[in-house]
């Protein structure tokens, strides 16, 4: 299972739901993107230590998945899809579609605009 930045953040939250799917998910990748999106936001928050903390204690039982050859491949496919469709998404969530594919792998996420990547399936979850 692919996660996006915001079930990153569910999860660290405690979100019950978020920590179940993953407890059954056959695996949990990271992609760097959302950890360069995660970093971000904790770095602004009044939580920063304790989120570092808890990231890096998850993080060694992780993959952490970067963007390669196959990777961009993939990225280009899903982007001019999603420009002849008229229905672009941010780049960043281009690139963790992207790693879903190479995966062959669902997001788990609550952003909508996922579902109108073919061939991906997306997961959510409620907060």
């Amino acid at each position: 299972m692919i996660l996006d930045t915001n079930a990153l953040s569910a999860w660290a939250e405690g979100i019950h739901e978020v920590e179940e799917i993953l407890r059954n998910a056959p695996s949990v990748v990271v992609p760097s993107i959302v950890l360069g999106e995660y970093y971000f936001g904790i770095l602004q928050s009044r939580y920063h230590d304790r989120y570092v903390n808890w990231l890096n204690r998850i993080l060694v039982n992780l993959q952490i998945a970067s963007v390669n050859r196959d990777t961009a491949n993939f990225y280009a496919q899903i982007r001019l899809e999603l420009k002849h469709a008229g229905t672009p998404i941010p780049s960043n969530d281009t690139w963790i579609a992207a790693l879903a594919k190479q995966y062959d792998s669902p997001v788990l996420s609550n952003d909508l605009h996922f579902d109108c990547v073919s061939g991906i399936r997306r997961i959510a979850f409620h907060r």
